[in-house]
């Protein structure tokens, strides 16, 4: 059999190949890389070309460059989840296989704003129900949740200690939520929940905005949830019509 050479760009083939010693090992998580002057010595390559791969790697959340520090292993996401199926963050959690908790941040009420008439279908007399919470994996913080639910639709069980919104609405007023419209944004570093959620200062946050329906395409309620970029990666699957 006849081994074609590879023909590629370096850069390219750069890439490949600290994949596959991250992935055996022969650089861990959170470890950092060598300098670029012997990383670039031991992988036979000028500085140039394995700058253009470390760029590409960045892009990916493979590594990430802190300045002036050096270049570091990022963690691999402990949940991927694709974004076309839908479930609550207390699923997401169970299905990794962690224990889901809930650090209760505050609860607010507020008159409904012409967003909230346009979006809830409710009156300008309306209030809204505000959740601040801090939803933990194995007790660690993970996720920023800002939950916001008309008054008059909201079960009158909610308490603190109420876990999954989806499955208290399920449970108590019959109202599954079938689906949701999604935004999805970065964010770098929030002054106010990177610190909450224990972030390093040069780590992003993914924000994820979303309008939940229920069975009858009813709006029940708006969630913005913060993730931990480190720890949380979405994919959707795309096909061609």
């Amino acid at each position: 059999m006849i081994v074609k050479p590879d023909t590629r760009h370096r850069y390219l083939q750069v890439i490949d190949r600290l994949k596959k010693d991250i992935d055996h090992g022969i650089y861990k998580e959170n470890e950092k890389l060598p300098s670029e002057f012997d990383l670039a010595k031991t992988l036979g390559v000028s500085r140039a070309t394995l700058r253009e791969a470390l760029r590409v790697l960045e892009e990916e959340s493979i590594i990430i460059r802190r300045h002036g520090v050096g270049t570091f292993v990022n963690p691999k996401p402990l949940f991927t989840s694709g974004i076309e199926e839908l479930f609550s963050v207390t699923e997401m959690i169970k299905r990794a296989g962690k224990k889901p908790g809930t650090i209760f941040i505050s609860s607010n009420s507020r008159a409904a704003t012409p967003e909230d008439v346009h979006q809830f279908k409710c009156s300008n007399t309306e209030e809204i129900i505000v959740i601040e919470r801090v939803r933990t994996s194995d007790d660690e913080p993970v996720v920023y949740c800002v939950d916001e639910i008309p008054e008059s639709i909201l079960p009158k069980s909610y308490t603190h200690e109420s876990g999954s919104i989806f499955e208290l609405f399920e449970r108590e007023v019959g109202r599954y939520i079938s689906y949701a419209i999604t935004y999805i944004e970065p964010l770098g570093f929030s002054e106010r929940i990177s610190p909450i959620l224990n972030c390093e200062v040069d780590a992003s946050l993914l924000v994820m905005k979303q309008v939940h329906y229920d069975q009858n395409d009813e709006p029940v309620f708006y969630s913005c949830n913060y993730f931990r970029a480190d720890k949380f990666n979405f994919h959707v699957l795309r096909k061609r019509g």
